[in-house]
Protein backbone atom coordinates (compact mmCIF):
# COMPACT_ATOMS: atom_id res chain seq x y z
CA UNK A 1 0.00 0.00 0.00
CA UNK A 2 1.33 3.40 -1.33
CA UNK A 3 1.44 6.56 1.48
CA UNK A 4 -1.93 8.18 -0.57
CA UNK A 5 -3.56 5.09 -0.58
CA UNK A 6 -2.90 4.74 3.28
CA UNK A 7 -3.70 8.27 3.87
CA UNK A 8 -7.05 7.44 2.21
CA UNK A 9 -7.99 4.70 4.17
CA UNK A 10 -6.63 5.92 7.24
CA UNK A 11 -8.68 9.08 6.76
CA UNK A 12 -11.55 7.48 5.56
CA UNK A 13 -11.63 4.87 8.37
CA UNK A 14 -12.00 7.62 10.73
CA UNK A 15 -14.92 9.81 9.17
CA UNK A 16 -16.66 6.58 8.81
CA UNK A 17 -16.66 6.07 12.12
CA UNK A 18 -17.37 9.97 13.20
CA UNK A 19 -20.18 9.86 10.51
CA UNK A 20 -21.46 6.41 11.76
CA UNK A 21 -21.43 7.06 15.48
CA UNK A 22 -22.63 10.40 14.93
CA UNK A 23 -26.34 9.27 13.25
CA UNK A 24 -25.68 8.01 9.49
CA UNK A 25 -25.70 5.13 10.85
CA UNK A 26 -29.44 4.19 10.92
CA UNK A 27 -29.63 6.10 7.14
CA UNK A 28 -27.17 3.67 5.52
CA UNK A 29 -28.10 0.57 7.18
CA UNK A 30 -32.14 1.12 6.87
CA UNK A 31 -32.70 4.03 4.20
CA UNK A 32 -30.01 4.18 1.56
CA UNK A 33 -30.04 0.43 1.15
CA UNK A 34 -33.64 0.99 -1.05
CA UNK A 35 -33.28 3.97 -2.17
CA UNK A 36 -33.23 2.66 -5.90
CA UNK A 37 -31.57 5.02 -9.01
CA UNK A 38 -32.49 5.15 -12.25
CA UNK A 39 -29.50 6.05 -14.30
CA UNK A 40 -30.61 7.28 -17.98
CA UNK A 41 -27.43 7.31 -20.64
CA UNK A 42 -27.88 7.64 -24.33
CA UNK A 43 -25.58 5.48 -26.44
CA UNK A 44 -25.03 6.28 -29.90
CA UNK A 45 -22.81 4.91 -33.00
CA UNK A 46 -22.89 4.99 -36.68
CA UNK A 47 -22.96 1.49 -35.91
CA UNK A 48 -26.25 1.36 -34.96
CA UNK A 49 -28.56 1.23 -37.45
CA UNK A 50 -31.84 3.45 -37.12
CA UNK A 51 -34.13 0.78 -37.01
CA UNK A 52 -32.63 0.35 -33.12
CA UNK A 53 -33.67 4.07 -32.40
CA UNK A 54 -35.03 4.03 -28.81
CA UNK A 55 -34.27 0.52 -28.34
CA UNK A 56 -34.47 0.14 -24.35
CA UNK A 57 -31.81 -1.76 -22.32
CA UNK A 58 -31.85 -2.50 -18.63
CA UNK A 59 -29.00 -3.49 -16.99
CA UNK A 60 -29.07 -4.82 -13.11
CA UNK A 61 -26.63 -6.17 -11.27
CA UNK A 62 -25.54 -7.86 -7.95
CA UNK A 63 -28.97 -8.20 -6.20
CA UNK A 64 -26.84 -10.83 -3.62
CA UNK A 65 -30.62 -12.27 -2.67
CA UNK A 66 -30.47 -13.54 1.53
CA UNK A 67 -28.47 -10.71 2.40
CA UNK A 68 -30.38 -8.29 3.97
CA UNK A 69 -32.27 -8.31 -0.02
CA UNK A 70 -35.46 -10.01 0.29
CA UNK A 71 -37.82 -11.45 -2.15
CA UNK A 72 -39.92 -8.72 -1.63
CA UNK A 73 -37.73 -6.38 -2.03
CA UNK A 74 -36.57 -8.41 -5.42
CA UNK A 75 -40.05 -8.38 -6.57
CA UNK A 76 -40.32 -4.59 -6.24
CA UNK A 77 -37.56 -4.56 -8.21
CA UNK A 78 -39.22 -6.62 -11.11
CA UNK A 79 -42.30 -4.42 -11.09
CA UNK A 80 -40.40 -1.39 -11.44
CA UNK A 81 -38.07 -2.66 -14.67
CA UNK A 82 -41.55 -4.47 -16.16
CA UNK A 83 -42.82 -0.58 -15.79
CA UNK A 84 -39.61 0.99 -18.15
CA UNK A 85 -40.94 -1.47 -20.76
CA UNK A 86 -36.96 -2.61 -22.06
CA UNK A 87 -36.52 -4.43 -25.25
CA UNK A 88 -33.42 -6.01 -23.66
CA UNK A 89 -32.84 -6.91 -20.24
CA UNK A 90 -29.42 -7.91 -19.11
CA UNK A 91 -27.74 -9.30 -15.56
CA UNK A 92 -24.66 -8.75 -15.00
CA UNK A 93 -23.82 -11.35 -12.15
CA UNK A 94 -24.27 -12.00 -8.34
CA UNK A 95 -27.62 -13.50 -8.13
CA UNK A 96 -27.50 -14.75 -4.20
CA UNK A 97 -24.89 -13.50 -1.58
CA UNK A 98 -24.01 -17.41 -0.54
CA UNK A 99 -25.83 -19.98 -3.13
CA UNK A 100 -24.09 -22.92 -0.98
CA UNK A 101 -25.35 -21.64 1.74
CA UNK A 102 -29.13 -19.97 0.60
CA UNK A 103 -32.31 -21.69 1.13
CA UNK A 104 -33.56 -21.83 -2.60
CA UNK A 105 -37.04 -20.13 -2.63
CA UNK A 106 -38.62 -21.16 -5.52
CA UNK A 107 -40.53 -17.68 -5.54
CA UNK A 108 -37.06 -16.56 -6.79
CA UNK A 109 -37.46 -17.91 -10.16
CA UNK A 110 -41.14 -16.83 -10.36
CA UNK A 111 -39.93 -13.19 -9.74
CA UNK A 112 -37.11 -13.20 -12.12
CA UNK A 113 -39.35 -14.86 -14.43
CA UNK A 114 -42.02 -12.05 -14.18
CA UNK A 115 -39.57 -10.06 -15.70
CA UNK A 116 -40.16 -8.66 -19.18
CA UNK A 117 -38.50 -7.75 -22.81
CA UNK A 118 -39.42 -7.60 -26.13
CA UNK A 119 -35.82 -9.05 -27.18
CA UNK A 120 -35.20 -11.09 -24.23
CA UNK A 121 -33.18 -11.53 -21.08
CA UNK A 122 -28.99 -12.66 -20.86
CA UNK A 123 -27.48 -13.04 -18.13
CA UNK A 124 -23.71 -13.73 -16.88
CA UNK A 125 -21.99 -15.04 -13.94
CA UNK A 126 -20.68 -12.94 -11.53
CA UNK A 127 -17.74 -14.42 -8.78
CA UNK A 128 -20.18 -15.00 -5.57
CA UNK A 129 -22.17 -17.40 -8.74
CA UNK A 130 -19.77 -19.61 -9.57
CA UNK A 131 -16.62 -21.29 -8.27
CA UNK A 132 -18.20 -23.83 -5.11
CA UNK A 133 -20.63 -21.46 -4.74
CA UNK A 134 -23.07 -22.94 -6.26
CA UNK A 135 -22.65 -22.69 -10.16
CA UNK A 136 -25.36 -25.10 -11.77
CA UNK A 137 -28.08 -24.17 -9.56
CA UNK A 138 -27.65 -20.57 -10.07
CA UNK A 139 -27.72 -21.64 -13.66
CA UNK A 140 -30.81 -24.02 -13.71
CA UNK A 141 -32.95 -21.06 -11.44
CA UNK A 142 -31.63 -18.17 -14.39
CA UNK A 143 -32.65 -20.90 -17.30
CA UNK A 144 -35.85 -21.71 -15.51
CA UNK A 145 -36.29 -18.00 -15.37
CA UNK A 146 -36.15 -17.24 -19.10
CA UNK A 147 -32.68 -15.67 -18.90
CA UNK A 148 -30.15 -16.80 -21.23
CA UNK A 149 -26.52 -17.38 -19.91
CA UNK A 150 -24.23 -15.72 -22.39
CA UNK A 151 -20.44 -17.17 -21.13
CA UNK A 152 -17.91 -16.77 -23.58
CA UNK A 153 -20.39 -16.51 -26.06
CA UNK A 154 -22.38 -13.80 -28.08
CA UNK A 155 -25.97 -13.66 -29.74
CA UNK A 156 -27.46 -10.94 -32.66
CA UNK A 157 -30.51 -8.89 -31.76
CA UNK A 158 -32.22 -8.33 -34.67
CA UNK A 159 -34.39 -5.70 -35.44
CA UNK A 160 -35.77 -5.36 -39.01
CA UNK A 161 -33.50 -7.29 -40.58
CA UNK A 162 -30.45 -5.21 -38.99
CA UNK A 163 -28.65 -6.67 -35.98
CA UNK A 164 -26.58 -5.78 -33.08
CA UNK A 165 -24.22 -7.84 -31.28
CA UNK A 166 -24.47 -8.92 -27.24
CA UNK A 167 -21.63 -11.03 -25.69
CA UNK A 168 -20.54 -11.98 -22.79
CA UNK A 169 -18.09 -13.69 -20.93
CA UNK A 170 -17.53 -16.34 -18.11
CA UNK A 171 -16.44 -14.76 -14.61
CA UNK A 172 -13.11 -13.34 -14.21
CA UNK A 173 -12.19 -14.14 -10.82
CA UNK A 174 -13.73 -17.85 -10.39
CA UNK A 175 -15.09 -18.64 -14.12
CA UNK A 176 -12.33 -19.40 -17.43
CA UNK A 177 -13.13 -15.89 -19.61
CA UNK A 178 -12.50 -16.28 -23.25
CA UNK A 179 -12.91 -13.25 -24.98
CA UNK A 180 -11.64 -14.48 -28.33
CA UNK A 181 -14.26 -17.50 -28.15
CA UNK A 182 -16.77 -15.17 -27.40
CA UNK A 183 -16.41 -12.97 -30.58
CA UNK A 184 -15.29 -15.71 -32.59
CA UNK A 185 -18.52 -15.17 -35.22
CA UNK A 186 -19.11 -11.54 -34.81
CA UNK A 187 -18.46 -9.11 -37.36
CA UNK A 188 -16.29 -7.06 -36.60
CA UNK A 189 -18.45 -4.24 -38.19
CA UNK A 190 -21.47 -4.68 -36.06
CA UNK A 191 -22.39 -3.20 -32.99
CA UNK A 192 -20.75 -4.68 -30.23
CA UNK A 193 -22.25 -5.06 -26.58
CA UNK A 194 -20.11 -6.95 -24.08
CA UNK A 195 -21.01 -8.11 -20.48
CA UNK A 196 -18.28 -8.81 -18.05
CA UNK A 197 -18.86 -8.68 -14.59
CA UNK A 198 -15.82 -7.06 -13.53
CA UNK A 199 -15.15 -3.73 -14.98
CA UNK A 200 -11.34 -3.70 -14.73
CA UNK A 201 -11.35 -6.39 -17.73
CA UNK A 202 -12.18 -3.38 -20.00
CA UNK A 203 -8.73 -2.61 -20.60
CA UNK A 204 -8.50 -5.87 -21.90
CA UNK A 205 -11.50 -5.88 -24.06
CA UNK A 206 -10.92 -2.26 -24.95
CA UNK A 207 -8.25 -4.54 -27.28
CA UNK A 208 -10.81 -5.90 -29.30
CA UNK A 209 -13.95 -4.74 -31.64
CA UNK A 210 -16.01 -3.64 -29.05
CA UNK A 211 -17.91 -0.90 -28.31
CA UNK A 212 -19.60 -0.98 -25.06
CA UNK A 213 -19.01 -2.93 -22.02
CA UNK A 214 -21.23 -3.54 -18.73
CA UNK A 215 -20.38 -4.15 -15.65
CA UNK A 216 -20.81 -4.53 -11.70
CA UNK A 217 -19.52 -6.09 -9.07
CA UNK A 218 -18.08 -3.21 -7.66
CA UNK A 219 -21.00 -1.72 -6.29
CA UNK A 220 -19.75 1.71 -6.21
CA UNK A 221 -18.02 0.59 -3.47
CA UNK A 222 -20.93 0.92 -1.18
CA UNK A 223 -19.95 3.43 1.10
CA UNK A 224 -18.65 6.97 -0.52
CA UNK A 225 -17.07 9.47 1.11
CA UNK A 226 -17.12 13.25 0.10
CA UNK A 227 -13.84 13.97 -1.49
CA UNK A 228 -12.57 10.91 -1.22
CA UNK A 229 -14.76 8.73 -2.88
CA UNK A 230 -15.01 4.98 -2.27
CA UNK A 231 -13.14 3.26 0.98
CA UNK A 232 -13.05 -0.43 -0.42
CA UNK A 233 -14.11 -2.14 -3.63
CA UNK A 234 -12.69 -5.63 -4.76
CA UNK A 235 -9.93 -6.92 -7.18
CA UNK A 236 -10.57 -6.28 -10.44
CA UNK A 237 -12.94 -3.01 -10.10
CA UNK A 238 -10.38 -1.20 -8.78
CA UNK A 239 -9.68 0.91 -11.65
CA UNK A 240 -13.12 1.72 -12.75
CA UNK A 241 -15.61 1.86 -10.05
CA UNK A 242 -18.88 3.68 -10.52
CA UNK A 243 -20.47 5.34 -13.58
CA UNK A 244 -19.44 6.29 -17.03
CA UNK A 245 -15.61 5.19 -18.47
CA UNK A 246 -14.14 6.05 -21.78
CA UNK A 247 -11.09 3.69 -22.83
CA UNK A 248 -8.72 3.75 -26.31
CA UNK A 249 -9.66 6.71 -27.19
CA UNK A 250 -13.66 6.38 -26.91
CA UNK A 251 -13.30 3.13 -28.84
CA UNK A 252 -15.10 1.68 -26.38
CA UNK A 253 -17.04 2.83 -23.95
CA UNK A 254 -17.31 1.01 -19.73
CA UNK A 255 -20.76 0.95 -17.66
CA UNK A 256 -20.13 0.06 -13.89
CA UNK A 257 -23.62 -0.34 -12.71
CA UNK A 258 -23.38 0.30 -8.34
CA UNK A 259 -25.69 -3.04 -8.30
CA UNK A 260 -28.89 -3.13 -5.98
CA UNK A 261 -27.71 -5.55 -2.82
CA UNK A 262 -24.97 -5.03 -0.53
CA UNK A 263 -22.11 -7.81 0.60
CA UNK A 264 -19.26 -7.63 2.92
CA UNK A 265 -21.81 -5.05 4.89
CA UNK A 266 -25.45 -4.19 5.29
CA UNK A 267 -24.82 -0.81 4.11
CA UNK A 268 -24.83 2.04 1.54
CA UNK A 269 -23.67 5.44 1.80
CA UNK A 270 -23.80 8.18 -0.81
CA UNK A 271 -24.19 5.23 -3.13
CA UNK A 272 -27.57 4.03 -4.37
CA UNK A 273 -29.03 1.07 -5.24
CA UNK A 274 -28.66 1.64 -9.59
CA UNK A 275 -30.52 0.01 -12.64
CA UNK A 276 -29.05 1.31 -15.69
CA UNK A 277 -31.31 2.80 -18.86
CA UNK A 278 -29.85 2.82 -21.66
CA UNK A 279 -31.47 4.15 -24.93
CA UNK A 280 -29.76 3.24 -28.30
CA UNK A 281 -29.80 5.94 -30.93
CA UNK A 282 -28.02 5.70 -34.68
CA UNK A 283 -25.80 9.01 -35.73
CA UNK A 284 -23.77 9.21 -38.58
CA UNK A 285 -20.43 9.94 -38.11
Amino acid sequence: MNRRQFLKNTLGSLLAFVGISGGTYYYSRNIEPSLLKITEETISSPKIHPSFNNFKIIQFSDTHVGFHYSLNQLEELAIKINSLKPDLILFTGDLVDEPDHYNWDPGLGSILKSMSATHGKYWIYGNHDHGGYGTEIVQEVMQQSDFHLLQNSSVSIEMENNKITLAGIDDVMLGTPDLEKALQNNDPESFTMLMAHEPDYADRASQYPIDVQFSGHSHGGQIRLPFIGDLYTPAFAEKYVQGKYNLNEQKLVLYVNSGIGTTRLPYRFLCKPEIHLYTLQSYLS
